[in-house]
């Protein structure tokens, strides 16, 4: 009969579905326990998706099954009200002294406009009265820096700490400012996942209402990374209307869900286009995929972004929309998106509180 220890390493060979991540580090695999009847292993499930389950189940009892000297394998699945799932090994994630809330923004793409969303969702964040931090996380294509603008030199504390800097009101930190322009970041994953953690937990960023993560494009192992090591209270997943593109929300969805982060909402990015000279709407990408999709998932649709020159001018020209043009109808757009992501943060505080 194997041991615990060599049952456990055979599952680590098992990937989580759709993620290059295996089931042990996910936090998926609670207690190994081996009887002469047999084998029992616990599983954390957290996921929502029952095709998710049954393919972990069935890929567990498969490996356990096929290791010499086992009669029996017997799995028992224990849901989040049962249990907090953290694998032996994993951290817990970590809150940030003097910042209540912490959002994610993510993508399961590249090319969406996630960091445009971040940008213009913390400064519509901030027009709301809140104070928040923008952290760029997508450490191998930073662009908050770019968008919100550079005025001075990062500076750190006689103890090492960085100081973020601030532009339109909030604070920000980015690996563009550590950088030049011409430099490439090639970097392993130790590296990044140490860079990453300096960023969230070495930075001085005061007392705030709200961090807002621009997390990197994608739902691999650098997000989950993320995700796993700082408490997050919700996740913002900007897509555009697109069927591929909607199909890597559901993977986005999917990333929170099992990192136990409420989904806050979608927002449908490049939604649609008015021309200027006939005021004739053009749904290019198509129309409605996003909030129908939400529907689908069971999560909220905060709003529909069209496309628009002032919008992507303001992130090359580092004069994001919502600060230099607080009356333009995207920024109404944003405002409304960022009262909703309030709202849900407010329920969200308050349920738990209850």
């Amino acid at each position: 009969m194997p041991s615990p220890s060599e049952i456990l390493a055979e599952l680590k060979k098992i990937k989580y579905p759709g993620f290059t991540r295996d089931i042990v580090s996910f936090g998926i695999i609670k207690d190994i326990e081996v009887a002469h009847a047999g084998v029992t292993v616990s599983l954390a499930m957290a996921s929502a998706n029952p095709e998710v389950a049954e393919k972990i189940v069935a890929e567990v009892k498969a490996a356990v099954a096929a290791m010499p000297g086992v009669p029996a394998v017997n799995i028992q699945i224990e849901r989040p009200a049962q249990t907090a799932p953290r694998a032996a090994g994993i951290a817990q994630p970590r809150t940030i002294a003097g910042v209540k809330h912490i959002v994610a923004v993510a993508s399961g793409k590249g090319g969406v406009g996630k960091s445009t969303v971040a940008v213009n969702l913390a400064l519509a964040m901030h027009g709301l009265g809140w104070r928040v931090g923008l952290m760029d996380a997508d450490v191998y294509g930073p662009s908050v820096a770019m968008m919100v603008g550079v005025e001075k030199a990062v500076t750190v504390t006689p103890e090492r700490r960085i100081v973020p800097l601030e532009r339109y009101g909030i604070r920000y930190i980015s690996m563009a400012l550590f950088i030049n322009d011409e430099t490439a970041v090639i970097w392993r994953g130790p590296m990044v996942t140490k860079l990453e953690t300096e960023f969230l937990f070495n930075v001085e960023w005061g007392e705030l209402d709200c961090l807002v993560l621009d997390l990197p494009p994608g739902t691999g192992d650098a997000q989950l990374t993320i995700t796993q090591r700082v408490a997050l209270d919700g996740g913002v997943i900007v897509t555009t209307p697109n069927e591929l593109a909607l199909l890597d929300v559901k993977r986005g969805v999917a990333m929170f869900e099992e990192v136990h982060v409420p989904v806050l909402g979608v927002v449908e990015n490049m939604s649609y286009y008015v021309c200027r000279k006939c005021n004739h709407r053009h749904e290019i990408f198509g129309h409605g995929g996003g909030a129908a999709l939400a529907r689908s998932l069971n999560v909220p649709f905060l709003g529909e972004l069209p496309l628009v020159r002032e919008l992507r001018e303001g992130g090359d020209n580092a004069r994001p929309i919502v600060a230099a043009n607080p009356a333009h109808p995207v920024s109404a757009v944003f405002k409304s998106i960022a009262a909703k992501v309030i709202e849900g943060l407010d329920r969200s505080e308050a349920q738990h509180a209850s």
